[in-house]
């Protein structure tokens, strides 16, 4: 065993036994417990048949609250996606798809956009941040496809003012070219823009969102549009090896999350913006030199948080604070650009609501303490 597996298998061990955590991590949970949320409704009921039953009743409630005509299942939001963006670049006779450079197809998909797709790619800005509407007009060649992604997790779950999006939105349609949100995240973007679902959902031509990144889902996503552009897509997920035979886990497991998590997740972007302000001034008034909280007020309920210190030294300051404490602040540390400086993100969902502010003083009080003996 490596010493990276090792120290997963710590942190996992930890987390499953901690007392107080801020968030479940999705390496935590057991085959059975996943197998006990997965209870159906009617378990008389016919299992799926190639995206039928549960499946299309799952497709008519992501339509629903999206406001859009129809939605299809997808294994993954990567293919999804993918096949969004090739649809529109069929309609749009243009390849090109102005995105930025820290998304998701430009940062973990191995360059599929063009390998797989023959499609391009330019980016209005490099910033880590979300782009603004007169970047999106001086672009200096012509996009088929703006593809924003709400929020932006790399840049720090980033999202823009409402009145950014809809000037965003404006820009692209200025230069004739569609609007597809990636909202693997979506659900929780309602708090920070002041909308409902729909009315998000409703400036862009498409959108992707993800049933596991928010919602504690197995896997799968859904791509919502018109009706037309969702019957093309549903061809070009068998060409693409995504008509699965049976689904029935992976849509019991988003319905459930539908129902279970979408109505609490703005408690969970309150409370972390009340652990946000806690761990700011917790770590203000400790040894470390500098940190930074960014955004400083999250945009949804996951934020990040920047240390002057080397990845694994604050890994394993994490890990055996959740070991000998019982209470889990910090997961995985992460090399940041900076030489010296590493950078961990933070999640709060229903186990951290109970967390109040001297519980996270506390808790950092811990984490320095193993961090500077």
């Amino acid at each position: 065993m490596t010493g990276d597996e090792d120290l997963t298998k710590r942190l996992v061990a930890a987390g499953r036994t901690a007392r107080r955590t801020l968030t479940r991590s999705l390496r935590e949970a057991t085959v059975g417990e996943l197998l006990a949320g997965l209870a159906a409704p009617d378990p008389d009921e016919p299992a799926d048949v190639y995206g039928d039953g549960v499946v299309t009743r799952l497709e008519e409630r992501v339509a629903q609250l999206l406001g859009t005509e129809d939605a299809a299942f997808f294994p993954s939001g990567t293919m999804a996606q993918q096949i969004a963006l090739r649809c529109w670049a069929g309609r749009t006779g243009n390849p090109v798809v102005a995105l930025h450079p820290m998304s998701h197809p430009e940062m973990w998909e191995g360059g599929a956009l063009s390998l797989v797709s023959g499609l391009r790619t330019v980016h209005p800005t490099k910033d880590p941040r979300q782009p603004t509407a007169e970047e999106v007009a001086d672009l200096a060649e012509p996009f088929g496809t703006l593809m924003l992604e709400l929020p932006l997790r790399e840049a720090g779950f980033l999202l823009p003012t409402w009145e950014e999006l809809e000037a965003l939105v404006g820009a692209a349609r200025e230069r004739d070219a569609v609007v597809h949100f990636d909202g693997a995240r979506l659900w929780e973007a309602t708090v920070h823009f002041g909308r409902p679902l729909e009315e998000i959902a409703g400036l862009a031509d498409s959108v992707y969102v993800s049933f596991y990144k928010s919602l504690g889902g197995l896997s799968g996503a859904a791509l919502a549009g018109s009706s037309s552009l969702v019957a093309e897509a549903r061809v070009w997920r068998h060409r693409y090896g995504g008509q699965v035979f049976r689904q029935f886990p992976q849509a019991l497991s988003a319905l459930a999350g539908l129902d279970r998590e979408l109505p609490r997740l703005p408690s969970y972007v309150a409370q972390a913006r009340r652990v946000a302000a806690a761990l700011g001034g917790a770590l203000a008034d400790g040894p470390v030199p500098w940190f930074r909280i960014n955004p400083q007020t999250p945009h949804t309920h996951q934020f990040q948080l920047w240390l002057p210190y080397e990845a694994d030294r604050l890994t394993e300051a994490g890990v055996r604070t959740a070991e000998e404490t019982g209470t889990v602040l910090f997961h995985r540390w992460s090399p940041a650009a900076a030489p010296g400086v590493s950078m961990t993100e933070l999640t709060v969902t229903a186990p951290g609501l109970e967390w109040t502010p001297q519980d996270v003083e506390e808790a950092v009080g811990a984490f320095t303490a193993r961090l500077h003996p």
